[in-house]
């Protein structure tokens, strides 16, 4: 099945506050806490002009939701894992990152109570990292990249990271139960609560996008992700990482725990043949005897999460790294809820223009796979050639946690358009409510 129906977050109560006095007694100063008055965190930065680069990315393998490796595993432990291993690429000391952003669809339960500071705790930074949270649906691991470089950039922050994370396995089944809908949106909105796959077959038929068309897509998508892991490319940014797996016995719902290695993306279904998507029902088939979407074009449920070290070219040529790339800008444009799925077309045009640029100077685009309507509707729309396009394939074979793929993204685009040669690249997704996301970066 696609994708369940995206329910807002909930806030969690918040604890009393601890006493406060204006002298503490000395014992209580905790002044060997705070940075210290020189170096890089003190030191005076020119803002605005300056640079926002990529120095390392990091990532877990992306195992499938609910019955496989990180079906009991904590957000914390995920995004911890990745930040972890992303400051080790980046050579840098946990203590150098200012601040961790990190994106989350459903932030709440397993992923909830800032995840991201919580996560960079688990990750070996000191309580002097800041962390917070962030939602924007699937995009929220691409906006979490940007807010991070927006902080270098505008705020002067030296190192920051950007990341992504998601336990659709935690999560979701309880997500799913605790929705709210709201009397006036409802009455003038009620798409704001549609299931992402119904979105998806509005989009399919209101623009004329074929099932055959979808099917053959996702035939491609499953082959070029077959063809990347055999020929390795994304060991550079799978970090490999034991869990304990819950098992339950079908026949008798006995469960036990199993520990596994998540070393790659488990996703993939190599075998996939257009003959056998064809034979698919599709998902709403009762409901909507015309309906498009099939388990088999749409991106799959999986658990993940992703990271990416953000610091200013200067600081990174101080500290003598050879950065990925560059981030360049980012962009989002709102469209009809019903019709989420074509927000890519919106905010791609408002990102070019805004650098003097057009569709054809993109070498590489990362436009995520959602379902095979998101882009294939996208790239016949701007004239995207589909040879650029997720060229190791996307969500469909990879998987897609929700609010981590867009910082997988990125991650993914710096590391292929290195090896590709490329100069540029756009990251750019659809999202819940109806929106889209877009990010432009230069390649090094």
């Amino acid at each position: 099945a696609g994708p369940p129906v995206f329910v807002s977050p909930h806030t969690h109560s918040a604890s009393p506050l601890l006493p406060f006095t204006t002298t503490p007694p000395q014992n209580h100063r905790r002044h060997h806490l705070l940075p210290p008055p020189s170096g890089p965190s003190s030191r005076p930065r020119a803002t605005m002009s300056r640079r926002a680069v990529i120095v390392s990315t990091a990532r877990t393998g992306l195992t499938k939701s609910f019955r496989s490796g990180f079906n009991n595993t904590h957000g914390a432990v995920m995004q911890g894992h990745a930040i972890k291993h992303a400051i080790e690429k980046a050579g840098i000391s946990p203590g150098d990152v200012e601040d961790v952003i990190i994106g989350c669809g459903f932030p709440e339960g397993a992923t909830g109570m800032n995840i991201a500071r919580n996560a960079a705790l688990w990750a070996g930074c000191p309580v002097t990292t800041s962390g917070t949270t962030i939602n924007r649906f699937c995009s929220s691991g691409l906006q979490a990249v940007a807010s991070a470089a927006h902080s270098v950039m505008v705020d002067g922050v030296d190192v920051a990271i950007g990341g992504g994370v998601e336990s659709i396995s935690m999560v979701s089944p309880v997500a799913s139960k605790t929705t709210v809908t709201e009397e006036k949106l409802m009455s003038e909105f009620p798409a704001l609560w549609m299931p992402m796959i119904e979105t998806a077959d509005i989009v399919s038929a209101r623009y004329g996008i074929s099932r055959e068309a979808q099917d053959v897509y996702s035939v491609e998508s499953q082959r070029r992700t077959a063809a990347a892991q055999e020929a390795g490319l994304f060991k550079d940014e799978i970090v490999p990482m034991k869990a304990t797996m819950l098992v339950t016995d079908k026949e008798t719902g006995e469960t036990s725990h199993k520990t596994v290695l998540a070393d790659r993306d488990e996703c993939n279904r190599p075998g996939t043949t257009l003959e056998a998507l064809a034979g698919m029902n599709p998902v709403r088939s009762k409901v909507d005897p015309s309906a498009f979407i099939t388990a088999g074009n749409a991106s799959q449920l999986s658990d993940g999460a992703s990271a990416c070290v953000v610091m200013s070219e200067a600081e990174a040529s101080r500290r003598g790294l050879q950065p990925l790339g560059a981030f360049k800008g980012f962009a989002v444009a709102g469209c009809a809820p019903d019709e989420m799925g074509i927000g890519p077309v919106f905010a791609v045009p408002r990102l070019l223009a805004r650098h003097g640029l057009k569709v054809d100077d993109i070498d590489l685009w990362e436009l995520n796979e959602a379902f095979a309507v998101v882009p294939l509707y996208s790239m016949q729309q701007l004239g995207i050639d589909h040879a650029k396009t997720n060229v190791n394939g996307g969500s469909i074979a990879i998987g897609h946690p929700f609010g981590m793929t867009g910082s997988r993204m990125v991650g993914h685009a710096l590391l292929e358009g290195k090896r590709r040669g490329a100069k540029s690249a756009v990251v750019t997704m659809c999202i819940g409510g109806g929106m889209g996301a877009a990010g432009l970066f230069e390649i090094f």
